[in-house]
């Protein structure tokens, strides 16, 4: 995790970099690019769990541009696209509740062992299926998208038709954060180990 305002300013610009470029796949990439929204907002819980103030508000700010300037490019009202609906207020609490599960396990001493592994899938699939829950179910009640008449039992048949792609998605965008956190860990040891007289040899 960063240390330094500075590292967090980077890594806050790198997540929001992949969010924005994956986010318009819709027009850029016809779907060959999986949005890394889900998975953007998880690792930025970890590795930015200090500044959420800050970090949170911009992130979600960058995912309506993203979104309004991806519908606006198709020829559409934002408001009359198929995914905008009173529901798209949820996003907010969807996506802070990736965020606390990213926050949740920085808090935890994490390392390279079982435990860690254990501790990072729980956190993704709590933080996953309350996020999932919340977006998947205000689009269900609230959006004119869905025809009538709606039902419990109709709920869960969509849950069921989305959840595995929404999951896989959001597992490997968090799998290629954690590879990454890894790596730059073991690096930041060895050159801590090496020391200053090893390193100008």
């Amino acid at each position: 995790m960063a240390t330094t305002q500075t590292q967090r300013l980077g890594i806050f610009l790198a997540l929001a970099l992949v969010m924005a470029v994956t986010r318009v796949h819709l027009s850029l990439f016809h779907h060959d690019v999986w949005d890394a929204s889900w998975g953007i907002f998880f690792l930025a819980g970890f590795w930015l769990r200090g500044s959420v103030r800050w970090a949170f508000p911009l992130l979600m700010a960058e995912a309506v541009l993203v979104d309004y300037l991806v519908i606006s490019n198709q020829g559409i009202s934002f408001w009359d696209h198929y995914c905008v609906s009173a529901a798209y207020w949820f996003l907010i609490p969807s996506y802070f509740s990736l965020w606390m599960g990213g926050s949740w396990l920085a808090r935890r001493k994490l390392g390279l062992n079982l435990q860690s592994l254990g501790l990072t899938v729980a956190a993704v699939l709590v933080s996953w299926a309350a996020c999932y829950v919340i977006s998947n179910g205000s689009f269900y009640w609230l959006s004119n998208s869905v025809p009538q008449p709606r039902s419990v039992a109709a709920w869960f048949a969509n849950l069921g038709d989305w959840y595995l792609f929404f999951l896989q998605t959001m597992t490997v965008y968090v799998a290629l954060g954690i590879v990454l956190h890894a790596f730059a860990l073991q690096l930041s040891r060895t050159l801590s180990h090496a020391g200053p007289s090893k390193l100008s040899r």
